[in-house]
């Protein structure tokens, strides 16, 4: 079993604010590159009090910071570093106020980092296509249940964020927000993230009937019947990873808006996808940048 990382580690690894400015100069660029302006291969140097290195011959300049999540900010970039590590120790995910009591920032930072350090997560664990036997649902997360209304009516759903899902049988997952959980904004995700001739389990949702139709093998199980595992059929998966997102959200961040949902499941998938060697979800976000 591969060692875990532990705040020790990260403590000696990156002891100050210089050598994560190295690592990342390491990452982007090597030890060595060729200068974009005079072209000639070389070591660039660090510029004496600002965070910028320098071509030896030309004194071109390179920030190692353009174009990640750290690019204009202010806060020390140990302080965002530790909050990687946070983010990817936490089975349940980190809210601005923890941030905010940790670093030792005003909570408008805290806010900021955390929805970029989300963003960035969700960057690296991109969207690889689905195959083989794959799983696919829909839930409505946050709001607060309503009284239903006329028959086929569901009011409450429109204070709920609609979410969909799909996940491989031992695989990745993968979600999405959608306006509403309708035929026209489930299919396309399906087409365009899963694999033609791919078997597909989902629950008994009308919306799924015309699957068959767009190539795809389908298995049902009927969930209104209390049906939840048919031979091969069921969405248990799917149904665990929904449970463990909405007791994160619930317990942890209390709330997550429309807006900003998809930030959120981005930092889960990571989590999910990552979950067979958790030890390397932060070594595989220092070295994506």
């Amino acid at each position: 079993m591969a060692k875990s990382f532990t705040i020790l580690d990260f403590q000696t690894r990156f002891p100050s604010d210089s050598i994560c400015l190295d690592h990342l100069m390491r990452v982007r660029f090597g030890e060595a590159m060729d200068c974009p302006k005079c072209a000639k291969h070389g070591r660039f140097h660090r510029v004496k009090k600002r965070p910028l290195y320098e071509c030896a011959w030309c004194g071109f300049q390179v920030s190692p910071m353009a174009g990640t999540p750290f690019e204009r900010t202010h806060t020390p970039l140990a302080k965002w570093f530790y909050a990687m590590y946070l983010f990817t120790t936490s089975r349940h995910g980190v809210p601005a106020k923890e941030l905010q009591r940790q670093l030792g920032v005003t909570y408008k930072t805290a806010w900021r980092m955390g929805h970029e350090i989300r963003k960035y997560m969700a960057n690296v664990d991109g969207d690889p296509m689905l195959g083989g036997h794959v799983e696919a649902d829909e839930t409505y997360i946050g709001g607060r249940p309503r009284k239903r209304g006329k028959k086929g009516e569901y009011p409450w759903r429109d204070k709920k964020t609609a979410v969909f899902g799909m996940v491989q049988r031992g695989g990745d997952v993968m979600t999405r927000v959608v306006r509403r959980a309708t035929r026209k904004s489930l299919i396309p995700h399906i087409k365009a993230n899963v694999a033609k001739g791919s078997t597909i389990s989902t629950d008994e949702y009308h919306p799924y009937w015309s699957l068959p139709a767009e190539g795809y093998r389908h298995l049902m199980v009927k969930h209104r019947e209390h049906e939840y595992v048919n031979g091969e059929a069921h969405t248990n998966t799917l149904d665990g990873f929904w449970s463990m997102l909405k007791r994160a959200i619930r317990g942890t961040h209390v709330h997550v808006s429309r807006k900003h949902m998809s930030k959120y499941l981005g930092e889960f998938e990571y989590r999910y996808n990552m979950r067979k060697q958790p030890e390397q979800m932060f070594n595989r976000l220092l070295a994506s940048f």
